[in-house]
């Protein structure tokens, strides 16, 4: 079992001291790194104003952004099985044609 460690990250200047194991260290610091990235694109954008507000709308954009990675690789798992059953059938009667 990995060792809890304080971990301080910085986001939108402001420090946050969060419990982290060691071997996530790098994980979190790059969500970090990716939450201050996505702060930042809002804030710049102006259409937006207060910190608050900010990371409501960072939160939101990233949680729609998992949502619909998670129906892509849904898709994707449904379209394997598909093929899957597609290849099944024609191997089948691949061998039924070889037995004529």
């Amino acid at each position: 079992m990995s060792k809890v460690e304080p971990l301080t990250v910085t986001i939108m200047a402001k420090e946050y001291r969060v419990a982290c194991p060691e071997d996530e260290k790098e994980s979190l610091l790059a969500s970090a790194d990716l939450l201050n990235e996505k702060l930042n694109e809002i804030k710049q954008a102006g259409s937006v104003i207060g910190t608050e507000r900010i990371a409501i709308m960072a939160a939101l954009n990233m949680s729609h952004d998992i949502l619909n990675n998670q129906a892509i690789t849904s898709e994707h798992a449904d379209l394997n099985q598909r093929i899957e059953a597609l290849s099944e059938r024609i191997n089948n009667s691949m061998r039924d044609i070889q037995l004529v």
